[in-house]
Order: structure tokens, then C-alpha cells, then sequence
């Protein structure tokens, strides 16, 4: 029996995927309103491409309409075994385009306000986002959960399946390299006078 489309709004990612799993076209649609802007936001991150990014989204939602029959409920969240699938994605497409240079890669058009801001805005992005590319995959992924993700260790662990110990040590060791990598810009990217 399907549960109606606006009581789903509550109902947990696992319980979702087995409604699904079980016929409910409603729990589809509302997991995919729910995931796909993480999904498409954190490979996003990992890409620094929208179209890729976008690629990844939807090959890692397929992947998960594929799983639901077979989910065990319990061994792991929705959003963990997700994000895995994503970082996986995002790692095999960085493979193939490694030998892609970085002015190559488009910028995503921003609605900010003003030309300054938006300039500002876009040389910040891509310093970050290019900074994150220098970082190696391990680090990177884990910076990115935590730090712009906002994710907790052992979440992180989870999902990379390491320690929290080692996702510690990735997440330092990816934020001391980013700093270095970012610190000769701060005027440049216009950080100089702020305190």
C-alpha cells in the first residue's frame, strides 16, 4: 500500500528505499527531492565540473534504485552508502581526466549581485577548488566531507571506510596543505584586509 506524497516528509532515507523497493513510486520521489542535491552538491566538490557532477549524481542515484531491492535496513545509512558510491564515481572520472588543464574547466554561471562580487566570489571558487584538485584523492574526499560537507569523523570513516583516527589525520593534513596553497593569495583573492 503506498503511503500519500506529503506524510513521506518525515520518514527516514532507509525506510523510503524499502517503500520503494516494494512498489511505493512516492518514496522514490521523495528520496530523490531529498538526495540528490547532496548527492550533486558533494561530487560537485569533488569534480569542480557541473556536468560531470551532474553525470555522477545520476549514476550514483541509479546505482541506488538498483540496491533497494536487495538493502538490508540497519548495516548503513542511505546518505553513507551514497555518498561511498559518489567518491568512488568521482575518483574514476578524475582518473580519465587527469590530463585535462584546469583553465579548460568552466566555472558555473552566479547570480551574485554586483561584477565585483561576482568576480571576487569566482576567483575565491576556483582558488579553492584548485587548491582541493592539488590535494591527493584520499584527502581531498575527506576535507570535502568534512569541512564543506559538514559531516562527523565517523560518518566520514563510515563512508571510507578507514578510522576516525585516519580520517583525522587526512582531514589535517589536507587543511594544513590548502592553507599552504592559499596563503600567498590571501590579497590577491582579496582576504588581506579582512581581520
Amino acid at each position: 500500500m503506498e503511503m500519500p506524497f506529503d506524510a513521506m516528509g518525515e520518514t527516514p532515507d532507509e525506510a523510503l528505499l524499502v517503500l520503494f523497493a516494494n512498489g511505493d513510486g512516492a518514496a522514490a520521489r521523495v528520496l530523490t527531492q531529498r538526495l540528490t542535491p547532496r548527492v550533486m552538491a558533494h561530487a560537485y566538490r569533488l569534480l569542480g565540473q557541473h556536468a560531470e557532477a551532474e553525470d555522477v549524481t545520476q549514476e550514483a542515484m541509479l546505482r541506488l534504485w538498483k540496491q533497494a531491492p536487495d538493502w538490508r535496513q540497519g548495516e548503513a545509512k542511505v546518505s553513507t552508502w551514497l555518498y561511498r558510491v559518489v567518491a568512488n564515481l568521482c575518483i574514476d572520472r578524475r582518473r580519465r581526466m587527469r590530463s585535462v588543464a584546469l583553465d579548460a574547466i568552466p566555472e558555473p554561471e552566479d547570480g551574485r549581485a554586483s561584477a565585483a562580487d561576482t568576480l571576487q566570489d569566482r576567483a575565491r571558487a576556483e582558488a579553492l577548488q584548485a587548491a582541493l584538485d592539488g590535494l591527493p584523492d584520499r584527502q581531498r574526499q575527506a576535507v570535502v566531507l568534512r569541512h564543506i560537507e559538514g559531516l562527523a569523523n565517523p560518518e566520514i570513516a563510515a563512508i571510507m571506510e578507514i578510522t576516525v583516527e585516519a580520517v583525522e589525520s587526512l582531514t589535517s593534513r589536507g587543511k594544513r596543505a590548502l592553507a599552504a596553497a592559499l596563503t600567498e593569495r590571501q590579497e590577491e583573492l582579496g582576504y588581506a584586509d579582512e581581520g
